[in-house]
């Protein structure tokens, strides 16, 4: 089947929070609802890691069937399930995985939250490589943890890692649990198996777990490879958690369903306790487990198509910024959807820069400083949408910016 990605879908009405709530302009972690980004003059909501694209047809279908049934009772996750979700993982990645080793939660946020809850003491510090994806630093702190930063190194244009301050910070005895971002949102690197095996080989020596957030795996572009964390030896498996989910992949986030891998058995068992003291041991989505199970098995198809497209987006980005954008540069993803804009050199700080994009630009993307210090300067757009959408965003930052 051929998909049609250039047609845009008005998502009024939808409850959708990427086209419904915007930030309060003098309180970021503060939202309200907007009817902004519909009618003349509309913002362009550029934000939130959805995409602005049906999800693949077999999936639409097979949840139409699933609503027409009439009855949404509770709902098991069942073993049809699970051998989908290893045979994606083996497939897509090479990782062959044991489908004992599945745990669901509601989403990678709150297993993340989860995760800090079981894992991590009060007091105790969490290793994070900012910039990076924020919801982390709420699900550090709401928990009694503290925050540390190995932070990225930006160099030719490419971001890496400082192998040299991870190993000193990871040595500190408080730090006892890593996020690892990988890919890595927002930067788009997606780290190779020489890098992964070092940090690895790092959090080994100083007894330092990692939880491996993974949701942006599929979304690789061409020439590029993936490398699942725990699927680089034995040992790294047996100290890693990897959050996996279908959400990203194929525009499935508000049905809430993950896949957290955890192949350790005593870690396992350890985060299913803290699951069924929260009353989560049991069910699930009956509309996310079937949409799971539905896109691993018939959604590759709508995958290849929907990555081709986005890459054209990139491409047409890549050369719209780098001949009418002065003062903004591309930080080229090697993955995900989301572009990291380098504008420091526009000589705007975040408040005049925020400005820039929502007043005078009329889109809203998500500011780079609330991805940490670092971030300070840097815009993240998201680029899976309509390419007319796209086209008409970067026109009106070229407007802003150039009078």
């Amino acid at each position: 089947m051929k998909y049609d990605f250039d047609r845009e879908i008005n998502r009024k009405d939808t409850q959708s929070a990427k086209w419904g709530v915007i930030q309060n302009p003098d309180n970021p972690s503060r939202w309200h609802a907007t009817d902004a980004y519909f009618g003349e003059n509309r913002i362009l909501p550029l934000w939130v890691a959805d995409m602005d694209f049906p999800a693949p047809r077999p999936v639409v279908d097979a949840l139409v069937r699933r609503a027409q049934h009439g009855i949404y009772g509770y709902t098991i996750r069942t073993d049809s399930y699970d051998r989908a979700v290893a045979a994606w993982m083996k497939r897509r990645h090479g990782w062959e995985i044991d489908t004992g080793w599945i745990v669901s939660t509601p989403g990678v946020v709150p297993a993340v939250n989860f995760l800090v809850q079981t894992f991590v003491e009060p007091g105790e510090r969490v290793l994070l490589q900012r910039p990076v994806y924020y919801p982390f630093f709420n699900a550090i702190e709401n928990n009694g943890a503290e925050i540390v930063s190995s932070s990225l190194i930006l160099k030719d244009g490419r971001y890496e890692m400082d192998f040299d301050d991870f190993e000193k910070k990871a040595s500190d005895p408080a730090v006892t649990f890593f996020i690892l971002c990988s890919p890595h949102n927002p930067v788009g690197r997606v780290w190779t198996r020489e890098e992964l095996t070092r940090v690895g080989e790092i959090c080994l020596k100083h007894r330092v777990l990692v939880v491996a957030d993974e949701i942006h795996a599929d979304l690789i572009y061409r020439g590029v490879t993936f490398t699942p964390f725990a699927g680089i030896s034995e040992a790294m498996a047996q100290n890693t958690v990897v959050c996996t989910a279908p959400s990203k992949t194929f525009n499935l986030a508000g049905l809430h369903t993950s896949n957290i891998i955890i192949p350790n058995t005593t870690l396992r068992r350890r985060f299913q306790r803290t699951l069924d003291r929260c009353g989560m041991g049991k069910w699930a989505n009956p509309f996310g487990v079937l949409a799971c199970e539905t896109a691993y098995r018939e959604g590759e198809p709508w995958l290849e198509q929907v990555m081709a497209y986005i890459e054209g987006n990139l491409d047409f980005l890549q050369a719209f910024i780098d001949t009418q954008l002065p003062g903004v540069r591309v930080i080229r993803p090697e993955g995900t959807y989301l572009v990291w804009l380098d504008c420091r050199e526009l000589g705007l700080d975040n408040r005049a820069l925020k400005r820039l994009m929502l007043e005078k630009s009329r889109i809203f993307p998500d500011e780079g400083f609330i991805f940490g210090p670092e971030g300070d300067g840097f815009e993240r757009i998201n680029i899976a949408c309509p390419r007319s959408i796209l086209k008409d965003a970067l026109t009106r930052v070229r407007k802003a910016v150039t009078g």
